[in-house]
């Protein structure tokens, strides 16, 4: 059985060098930064990411965020909290084309149950996604 990442575990790849989640490593995401409701990271866009218009598919540009987003929060969490995004909003600004794409996510809002956060893409100095998500704390 494959271990889950529940609370603030999800930051012992960061801290510790963990291996991270599959889901990262079939994205090739990699988490740098994740601190106080803050997380970065770095997508690698390759060809297996572009669709047929020459640029990377919409739900892998939501997914990027989504991943950076569950580091954001992770690092508000207490042990043994867990959590799942219920809703996420994508607005996409400009294509994603080769190449990599900072990702920088926040926790704008957390209660109880749920958690609010944002994240924006950005390739080559420009904005070109901005992700809103709900997220249920269990």
């Amino acid at each position: 059985m494959e271990k889950s990442f529940e609370g603030n575990a999800l930051l012992q790849v960061l801290t510790e060098g963990k291996q991270p989640p599959n889901c990262d490593l079939t994205l090739q995401i990699k988490a740098n930064y994740a601190q106080e409701g803050i997380a970065k990271g770095v997508w690698k866009v390759d060809e297996k990411f572009i669709n047929g218009n020459g640029v990377a598919m919409g739900g892998f540009v939501t997914s990027a965020a989504d991943i950076i987003m569950a580091y954001a929060i992770s690092s508000k969490l207490s042990i043994g909290q867990s959590f799942a995004s219920i809703d996420l909003h994508t607005t996409f600004h400009r294509p994603v084309r080769l190449g990599d794409v900072q990702v920088e996510a926040k926790v704008d809002r957390i209660g109880k149950k749920t958690a609010y956060l944002v994240a924006d893409l950005f390739q080559d100095d420009k904005k070109v996604a901005s992700v809103v998500s709900s997220v249920m704390i269990l």
